[in-house]
């Protein structure tokens, strides 16, 4: 169980975490990959663009996240040997922002916000594509943090101290924040280093941020296989 009276705040890590971003992916790799000849696991596919993707995203300028999607399936493309053609590029640029919330996902934000914590999201994202899915989600945050924003990709701390100087500025302080995500690379890594308490949102069946940049040394405070099962131990606490 978690304390809930210990916390004024919830933030998030967005994709992987509240909207269900991998099976969205994966259809559309694997009928690119399909439509140009290839015949191998979607799994081993799904594989190689988490692993395209990260020194993508590390790039300094930092790249608006469609076009980081769109300089991963060039890279794929190359690397597998599949033609990339200007359709497949802007139907995959602007794919995160039609990603749909997990069936919990709503119902567990609104009774976050009923216990009276306000709510974060710290996403690595560009500003357009997040206000376009986490609207039609009917999904709303006290304090957004992007990308886009901040000019870099987590797991790099930026998204977590713009975060923290919101929060303050509503009076809520590090210590009185629960930090929640899928991604173990981009987030609970970066929490443990901070010092902020987090939550593990370990989905069943989903593999992105599972591995890479120390993401094997990460250590949550506390697990849960879904975010309604986070409200659960809000609620036992």
């Amino acid at each position: 169980m978690i304390d809930v009276t210990a916390f004024d705040a919830v933030s998030f890590d967005v994709y992987g975490t509240i909207l269900n971003w991998e099976p969205e992916i994966a259809r559309f790799l694997a009928e690119w990959a399909a439509a140009g000849g290839w015949t191998g696991d979607t799994a081993e596919l799904l594989a190689a663009y988490d692993r395209v993707r990260q020194p993508v995203q590390q790039r300094r300028q930092a790249l608006r996240y469609p076009e980081v999607l769109r300089e991963t399936l060039r890279q794929l493309g190359d690397e597998w040997g599949l033609p990339v053609g200007a359709a497949a590029l802007e139907r995959f640029g602007g794919i995160a922002a039609t990603h749909r919330p997990f069936h919990d996902s709503v119902a567990a934000l609104d009774a976050m916000r009923a216990m009276g914590l306000k709510l974060a999201a710290l996403s690595n994202i560009d500003n357009e594509s997040f206000a376009t899915a986490t609207a039609a989600a009917g999904l709303r945050f006290d304090v957004v943090v992007t990308a886009e924003r901040v000019g870099a990709y987590k797991p790099d701390p930026a998204h977590f101290w713009a975060a923290r100087a919101d929060l303050q500025a509503l009076g809520i302080g590090p210590e009185r924040v629960l930090h929640v995500a899928q991604s173990r690379r981009a987030d609970i890594v970066v929490a443990n280093a901070i010092g902020l308490k987090c939550v593990w949102v370990n989905r069943p069946g989903h593999v992105f941020g599972r591995t890479g940049q120390g993401a094997e040394t990460a250590r949550p405070d506390w697990q849960a296989d879904s975010l309604a099962a986070v409200v659960r131990l809000l609620q036992a606490g």
